[in-house]
């Protein structure tokens, strides 16, 4: 299984004394799959753009060392990565402070030759593309439609699409969320939805009959520390409901990647075909850990025990 995900990575700066480090929902999500995919024969691509900067060679460094394929990262030298501050309340919740207008990663799709995301989609070297909100707010209006002409070769071509909701007010408006998202909900497999963030978007709706009009075969409700929801066969009278409840936890950390890190869980036993309920309890037990640490990526000692 070869999975490819397209979005942003960023600088993180966070903790006290402020630390240096990478971050970005798509990239949070890449790496817990790559590390639980080794495993599970599922290789895992990233896409972006950076500049020729250092920060950006220590990033493609970075992933590589997780086992993260770059050859779909374009390079940009008139550009840099963005970056963001995040603040931690005692409770765990946290805080965003972005700066990253200009960065890299928005001009992806806006350079005269095909991107090495489309080629790859083109010549069908990607099994399932993965894509998120936040990947589609980054970008310019062309570069959206773009993206969403690719989810369409890529679904002709046979290949699979992930889709997250997340939502960032900073980037978009509601309405606008709302029109891209019923763009590219026709070509999604599996819906993976923060209920938050959709109840942002869409106001108090039904999720489940939205995505099952729009096309979609499977949905995941992320519900924080409430039991997840879990629809499968959502185009056929054998539709099947589940709710999975989240591990406990005594002392949460850091909230920072808890819905990424479940997103890889989920994905890293769906993917290896084993049944909604057990993938949505792998998505759980990852993200458990994981509130348990600062900052969005933890060491790979503490998945020992999950990989």
């Amino acid at each position: 299984m070869k999975i490819a995900f397209f979005g942003e990575c960023m600088v993180e700066l966070s903790g006290q004394p402020l630390q240096r480090t990478f971050g970005g929902d798509t990239l949070n999500t890449a790496l817990y799959l790559a590390r639980l995919g080794k495993k599970r024969d599922i290789n895992v691509s990233y896409a972006t753009a950076l500049g020729v900067d250092n920060i950006s060679q220590d990033m493609l460094t970075s992933w590589q060392a997780e086992n993260i394929n770059t050859d779909l990262v374009r390079t940009l030298e008139d550009k840099l990565p963005g970056l963001y501050l995040v603040e931690t309340e005692p409770c765990g919740e946290r805080h965003f402070h972005y700066w990253r207008n200009d960065s890299a990663a928005k001009f992806y799709f806006s350079e005269q030759a095909c991107s090495p995301l489309e080629v790859a989609i083109e010549s069908k070297q990607v099994d399932a593309l993965y894509i998120s909100g936040i990947s589609l707010a980054i970008l310019s209006e062309e570069a959206k439609t773009v993206l969403v002409t690719l989810l369409d070769k890529h679904k002709r071509n046979g290949g699979k699409v992930l889709f997250d909701n997340n939502f960032r007010p900073q980037l978009w408006t509601e309405k606008q969320a709302q029109y891209w998202y019923a763009q590219i909900l026709p070509f999604v497999d599996i819906a993976l939805i923060t209920e938050d963030d959709d109840q942002r978007i869409w106001g108090e709706s039904d999720i489940v009959t939205r995505c099952q009009e729009y096309g979609c075969q499977e949905v995941v409700i992320k519900r924080g520390a409430e039991p997840c929801m879990v629809v499968t066969q959502l185009q056929t009278d054998a539709a099947e409901t589940s709710y999975i409840a989240a591990n406990q936890v005594d002392k949460v950390i850091d909230t920072c990647a808890a819905g990424d890190s479940f997103a890889a869980g989920y994905l890293a036993a769906r993917l290896s075909g084993e049944s909604a309920v057990s993938s949505a309890e792998l998505g759980h037990q990852l993200a458990s850990v994981v509130i348990q640490y600062p900052g969005a990526i933890i060491p790979l000692e503490a998945m020992k025990e999950i990989i």
